[in-house]
This record gives C-alpha cells, sequence and structure tokens, in this order.
C-alpha cells in the first residue's frame, strides 16, 4: 500500500480469502500477532475484514531497504470442526509409513456391513482395508511419497467406506493432513550483496542500509536473528538492529584511512542454521586530493625509426573516489606520442610513428593527469626523452660534382681543392672517411696523381701536371661513415689542368736548326708588299700563351723588309734599288702572349736575284782573287742547276704531298687543340694552323719517324679566289 495512507484503509477480507464463513473469525478467537512490528493493523473479526489501524511511514518502517515488506500472523482457535479426521505428519516421514484412521460405522452386518475404503486420488497416499478378527473392515493410510511442508504445507483427502450391499451405499470423511514443520531450511537473504554509499562526514546513528532474510519454516523455525559477522579486520563503525535488520553509523568515517567497507551479516533462526550476505559500503569522499603518478618503468633514450618504442609505463592514482578520483590523462596533440590505457589505472606512453633523430632528437612531454571532480584538480609530470641515432642516413656530397682547377708545373703535394659531405646522424654514424674510388679508366694512374685527406676530404695533386700531356682527368671520390653496417655515397671530381706560358714558341719554317740560316730569293723587281717568304711557328701552350706576334728585330736594311706581326709574312717595304746590298740578313723574334712572354727568334737570309733564273750564289764576305773568281763562278753554275732541278722535284712531291696530307691532316695536324676565344688584332693562334694568312695556306708534313720536326717540303698554294681575283 502507499505510504501517509489514511487510517481504517481496508487492507483484506480475511475470511472470504480464507475461505471461512462470516462470523467465523469470531467464533475462533481469531487475533493478529505482529511479530515485533508496530501494530499497524485492526481485524473486524465479525465481517472478516483487516484494516490500517495508523497512518504509516516508510521511511520509519524500513529506512533506505528497497523492498519495505512487513510480516503479521493470523492465529485462531478450533482450527478444525469435529466431523474431520486431522492428521498431523511431520515432513521427515519416510514413504511406506502407516497412519491408522477412524473406521466408518454402520450398522448392517455380514456382507452389508463396510467392505472397502478408498481414497481421493494424490500423489502422496493410498488407503489399505484391513480386517479385524471380528470381521470388521478398518482402513490404514500409508505414505507414498515424502512430504515437505515449505512445497505443500496442507493436504486433504476425501475417505470414502464402501459396503458389500446391493445395490451398495457408501459414505465419505475428510482427512485433513498437517504437515508438521521440521527446521530444514537455512535462512536466506533477499540480496546477497547489498551496496550502499554513505558520504564520509555521515553523523552518527545514520542509517546505512536494512538488511532482509527470509526462513521458509514455520513458527519458531521461520524466526531469524541479525548480527554482523566480525572478522580479522577489527571492529568496524557499524552496527545492527537484530530484529529489523537495520545497520547503522556508530563511528565517523574518514574516506582517506578506509574508503569501503565490506561486511558480512549472518540471519540465524532458532534452529541455529544461518545465511550470510555482504554489505559493501562505500564511503563517499569530497575532492580534496589532487591525482598522483607514478612511474613504473622509464626508457630516457628511444632508438630513431623504431615503430612503436615504449618510453613509459605509469600508474595514476587519486585517493578520492567517484568523479572525483576519476582521472583523465592527456599529453600534446603535437607531439609524435601516444597514451595507452593498459589494465586499471596504468598507462603506456608510445611513439606514434618512428621519429627521426635528424628532425629532432629531444622531447619534454608533459603528462597531465586531472581528476573529475567540482573544482578539478590537476598533476603535471614531465618526461625527457633523447632520441638515439641509428645509422638510416649516407653521407651526401655538398656537390654532385666538383671541377677543380690546378697550374701546370705545381709543386707536389699541392692541395687543389676540398671535397665535403655531410651525415645528419650522430656519433660514429656521422663520422666521413672520404676516399679515392678505383678510376673507371684504367689507363688513368690515379694513385700516382692524388691523394686524399680521409679526415676533411682535401685533394693533393702528388706530382706536377703537364698541361701538355694531360689536360683533364676524372675520377670518383667515396663518402663513408662509420656506422654499422656502413652507409657511403660518391661524388664526381674532374681535375682541369690550366696552361702555364712553360713553352717558348717553336718555328717550323724557316728550319733553325740547320747549319746556314735558310736563304729565300727576292727579285729584284718585286713591288712593295711582296711576299718575300712566311715564318711558320707554333707553341705547345693554349689559349693567349699560344698566341703569337712576330716583330723585325734587326736586319741589314732597316727599311726594306716589314713583317706582319699577326701572321709572320716578311714583305718588301719599298722597291728595290741598285744601291740595295744583293744579300741581307734578318732577325726576326717570334714572341707569345703568356706572362711573362716567352719567345725565338728566327735568323732569315734574303738573296736579291734579278729574276729566278740567276744563280743562286751569296755575296762574297772580302774581294776575291781572279783564280777564286772562276772557281766561285764554277760553284755557282753547279748550285743554279741543283736549284732549278730542285724546284721541279719538289714542285712533283708537293702535288703528291698535298694528296696525301689531306687525308692524314687529322692526325698529322689534329692533335693540337685551339682554345675557343676571342684573339686580339694583332695576333693570330697557330696552335693547330701556323701562322698563316687568310690569304695563303701552307701545308706542312713531317714523316712518321721525324722526332725533330723537320720540314721536307713546303710549297706555297695559292687560293683559287686569289687567281679568280688576279
Amino acid at each position: 500500500m502507499p505510504e501517509e495512507t489514511e487510517s481504517g484503509y481496508l487492507v483484506a477480507n480475511l475470511a472470504k480469502d480464507l475461505g471461512l464463513r462470516v462470523g467465523e473469525l469470531a467464533t475462533r478467537g481469531a487475533q493478529i500477532h505482529h511479530n515485533g512490528n508496530k501494530e499497524l493493523l485492526q481485524l473486524d473479526a465479525e465481517r472478516g475484514n483487516l484494516l490500517l489501524k495508523e497512518k504509516p511511514d516508510r521511511e520509519v518502517l524500513c529506512g533506505v531497504t528497497e523492498s519495505c515488506v512487513l510480516h503479521f500472523q493470523i492465529i485462531l482457535e478450533n482450527p478444525f470442526p469435529d466431523t474431520e479426521m486431522l492428521l498431523k505428519i511431520q515432513e521427515i516421514a519416510q514413504p511406506g509409513t502407516v497412519f491408522p484412521l477412524k473406521a466408518a460405522e454402520d450398522p448392517d452386518i455380514g456382507s452389508n456391513a463396510v467392505q472397502n475404503y478408498t481414497v481421493s486420488p494424490n500423489l502422496h497416499f493410498h488407503v489399505v482395508t484391513h480386517s479385524r478378527s471380528d470381521g470388521r473392515k478398518y482402513p490404514e493410510l500409508v505414505l507414498d511419497r515424502a512430504l515437505d511442508r515449505e512445497e505443500q504445507p496442507e493436504l486433504t483427502l476425501i475417505l470414502t467406506a464402501l459396503d458389500g450391499g446391493a445395490p451398495p451405499k457408501s459414505g465419505t470423511t475428510t482427512v485433513r493432513i498437517e504437515v508438521v514443520d521440521i527446521n530444514d531450511n537455512a535462512p536466506q537473504f533477499v540480496q546477497s550483496l547489498y551496496e550502499v554509499e554513505i558520504p564520509e562526514n555521515s553523523p552518527l546513528n545514520a542509517l546505512v542500509v536494512t538488511v532482509s532474510a527470509r526462513d521458509l519454516d514455520a513458527g519458531i523455525h521461520g524466526n531469524v536473528a541479525y548480527s554482523l559477522f566480525q572478522g580479522a579486520g577489527g571492529s568496524q563503525p557499524f552496527v545492527i538492529d537484530e530484529i529489523t535488520g537495520e545497520i547503522r553509523l556508530k563511528g565517523a568515517l574518514d574516506f582517506e584511512a578506509t574508503p569501503h567497507y565490506n561486511m558480512e551479516i549472518v540471519a540465524t533462526d532458532s534452529g541455529g542454521l544461518s545465511g550470510k550476505c555482504t554489505v559493501a559500503v562505500q564511503v563517499v569522499d569530497v575532492n580534496d586530493n589532487a591525482p598522483k603518478l607514478t612511474l613504473s618503468s622509464l626508457t630516457s633514450s628511444i632508438p630513431e625509426n623504431a615503430p612503436e618504442a615504449v618510453v613509459a609505463v605509469f600508474s595514476v592514482s587519486d585517493p578520492d573516489s567517484g568523479d572525483n578520483g576519476r582521472t583523465v590523462c592527456s599529453i600534446r596533440n603535437e607531439l609524435p606520442f601516444l597514451l595507452k590505457p593498459t589494465f586499471k589505472n596504468f598507462y603506456t606512453l608510445v611513439t606514434e610513428k618512428p621519429l627521426d633523430r635528424e628532425s629532432k632528437a629531444e622531447y619534454n612531454i608533459t603528462i597531465m593527469v586531472s581528476d573529475l571532480g567540482t573544482p578539478r584538480l590537476t598533476t603535471q609530470h614531465t618526461i625527457r626523452v633523447l632520441v638515439s641515432d641509428i645509422n638510416d642516413n649516407a653521407p651526401a656530397f655538398t656537390q654532385t660534382s666538383y671541377t677543380l682547377f690546378v697550374h701546370e708545373n705545381n709543386s707536389p703535394a699541392l692541395h687543389i681543392g676540398t671535397i665535403s659531405a655531410t651525415d645528419p646522424d650522430s656519433g660514429s654514424n656521422g663520422l666521413i672517411i672520404y676516399s679515392l674510388l678505383p678510376p673507371h679508366d684504367h689507363q688513368l694512374a690515379l694513385a700516382s696523381l692524388m691523394s686524399i685527406n680521409s679526415d676533411n676530404g682535401q685533394l693533393f695533386a702528388l706530382r706536377a701536371l703537364d698541361y701538355e700531356a694531360l689536360q683533364a682527368f676524372e675520377f670518383y671520390v667515396g663518402a663513408t661513415d662509420g656506422g654499422s653496417p656502413a652507409l657511403s655515397s660518391q661524388a664526381l671530381v674532374r681535375v682541369v689542368v690550366l696552361d702555364d706560358n712553360d713553352n717558348s714558341p717553336f718555328v717550323l719554317y724557316p728550319m733553325q736548326n740547320a747549319s746556314a740560316p735558310c736563304t729565300e730569293l727576292l727579285p729584284r723587281a718585286a713591288e712593295p708588299g711582296y711576299l718575300v717568304t712566311k715564318v711558320v711557328a707554333v707553341d705547345r701552350d693554349s689559349g693567349q700563351n699560344a698566341w703569337l706576334s712576330f716583330q723585325l728585330l734587326k736586319a741589314t736594311e732597316p727599311g726594306l723588309f716589314n713583317v706582319w706581326a699577326h701572321n709572320g709574312e716578311v714583305r718588301t717595304a719599298r722597291l728595290l734599288s741598285e744601291r740595295d746590298v744583293p744579300k741581307h740578313r734578318l732577325v726576326l723574334l717570334v714572341k707569345d702572349n703568356g706572362d711573362p712572354p716567352r719567345s725565338a727568334t728566327v735568323m732569315l737570309q734574303v738573296l736579291l736575284v734579278d729574276g729566278f733564273s740567276q744563280p743562286y750564289l751569296p755575296l762574297p764576305e772580302v774581294a776575291l782573287n781572279p783564280a777564286q773568281e772562276e772557281d766561285m763562278l764554277t760553284l755557282y753554275l753547279v748550285i743554279a742547276l741543283a736549284s732549278v732541278s730542285s724546284l721541279f722535284l719538289l714542285s712533283v712531291l708537293l702535288f703528291v704531298g698535298v694528296k696525301l696530307c689531306k687525308k692524314a691532316r687529322a692526325t698529322s695536324l689534329g692533335d693540337c687543340s685551339i682554345p675557343e676565344g676571342h684573339f686580339p688584332g694583332h695576333l693570330v693562334d697557330v696552335s693547330g694552323a701556323g701562322t698563316l694568312s687568310q690569304s695563303y695556306h701552307y701545308e706542312v708534313c713531317l714523316t712518321e719517324d721525324s722526332g725533330t720536326s723537320d720540314f721536307k717540303f713546303m710549297n706555297p698554294i695559292i687560293p683559287t679566289s686569289l687567281l679568280q681575283e688576279s
């Protein structure tokens, strides 16, 4: 019924529920037994109504117990009428037990008297008919199945007596069997576990919880008494009412000292049987404690590139309870780390992704632990993590290729340049060792040319280099770190040898190694600007070191001849006269454009003749006597004839030589390279073609076995364009 129900409320009609006639409750002295409960009910025995005596208050009656049930008993006197047979059988009776019944009375005799007894169908009994010595029949009730009062406390059977008359007659009576209880059921609690919460500042005598137990036995065997089962933990700040089961507070609570209590409550009936339940009392705390972080393990150094490394394992605790004791752990989102809960309040700090020491070598991770209380309390703990290096980076050169320049004729062990590589790894993993790699060109004796400092990459030329022998060469250098396994890389180094002016011009024509200077013939009728000869010279150097210029140093007649500075052509400066001496000696200077310049001198002899048919005779240095003049004329004649024959033979050989030289030009004169660049106006680069003018071309052929570079033949070839112009 709802609490606060007004008095006089009809609870039930007992007469109707019990199947009794109206007024039977009064005649049988019905009364209510409150069994220790408050007298809330009153009985109208005349009408059979059970009424509410006073307004009930649930909190007063049951406290905080969820189920508030009050038990009452109705007591009746003279419960069975005399017309019934009543058997009281204990529930411990064994099957086969025989219970005698009253025999039916039949005034007839003989076969018309009672002959047989039957009982209404049931699961527990059957009836057996016996005969006395006088022939009268009497019944006995036999137990077939054990009784259980808790299952069926009472049975009603119909006993029928049959006579043997014709027609047969019968009579019935009611056999009422009461199953007498024994204490075979222990009390059982409504709940095996009671969980309650109580604030730690609760006052004394505050109701904690009300426990309730039931005993299926009847009478005194069903009455239970409650008590605290004290364990070895000592006294507890609680007390229980042995009748009502109310547990109340008898001492102060302290959550920080004892956050919870577990009590065992015992319910014992009058027969000594008992049942137990557990009451778990959680002391509710206020948020007065900040969370605590305890490190279980810490790895201060994490190898880079590890997929998921464990940095730390820690636990979080808060002596508070509920939201006050619930904690939340977090770190900053921008850090490459994750917090993973493991079990209970343990967490693992792991790397979210492989770390790169070269990007960041150290992290300061602040773990923030907050509870969920009001207000929130927070604890911070900072962990310093170093990222240890592994050899995951090969050395990288600052350039993919290097070009180094060195002047020829350098001093041995000259430092010509430095290569550099970097390795972002640390320690031995970042230590770089430089080395020369075997050249691809096996003909290049690299070990005799270059060396490298393995520590700093400095390159040294081991010996003096010669530009004319080796203009440039390439090789690879390697950079290897000290890791395990070692990583390496390589770069191309190109060494360009720069030319120094270490070669003087070499005169190809006129040849200067003869015992006598070369003699050129000049017709006396030559016009001014007549080409007397052309000085051909080369310079093994390159660039401006090979740019040659010509000048006339000395001449018998200084104003008769001039030399074109850019091509070495010796021409007449004026008309010849009879006063000019027939023999002229010229000294020419061939100078390169190096710094400092180098030069060579050319000795040239020019003989004036009236025509090319005039014998070639050198002018006497001193006056000759007549006899000597005759001998000299003979000599001149021989020389003239030899000259004419030589000119004819030279023309034939020159024709053949021109054809052969055109085919072999690439091998005979193609070895000399001409550097590209701007030539000064007064200079002509003759490194490949010699000092040739733009109007004349000279073919120079050397024999394969001529190590002295001597001329074998030479003849001017006039270009077709000039012939057409003339």
